[in-house]
């Protein structure tokens, strides 16, 4: 839960992902097209995966992978991420993390 919990606080945004998940790259795409570039988290490819998705479930995660953080806090997988985009919640939080083009 540790090594969680201080990835997700490293950078204001923070996606922990599975490189093989089609939802991750959803997301992926998704945080690419609005102009934010997170730090991802490729839990597969971690010796201690397995301890972080246990970890990211006891934070609240319904699944391992995608789970986003934004400024530190668990934002959710791919049905939160896509609803707050959907209702227009999900740029204002990014905003802080966009980078100019």
């Amino acid at each position: 839960m540790e090594k969680v919990t201080s990835l997700a606080s490293e950078k204001g945004l923070v996606l922990f992902s599975k490189s093989s998940c089609c939802m991750c790259y959803a997301v992926k795409i998704l945080f690419q097209e609005l102009g934010v570039t997170p730090m991802v988290h490729e839990i597969d490819q971690d010796p201690e995966g397995w301890e972080m998705e246990k970890a990211l479930k006891r934070l609240g995660c319904n699944g391992p992978v995608p789970a986003i953080f934004i400024g530190g806090k668990l934002v959710g997988s791919t049905n939160e991420v896509m609803s707050l985009h959907l209702s227009g919640g999900l740029l204002p939080m990014l905003k802080p993390y966009q980078t100019l083009c």
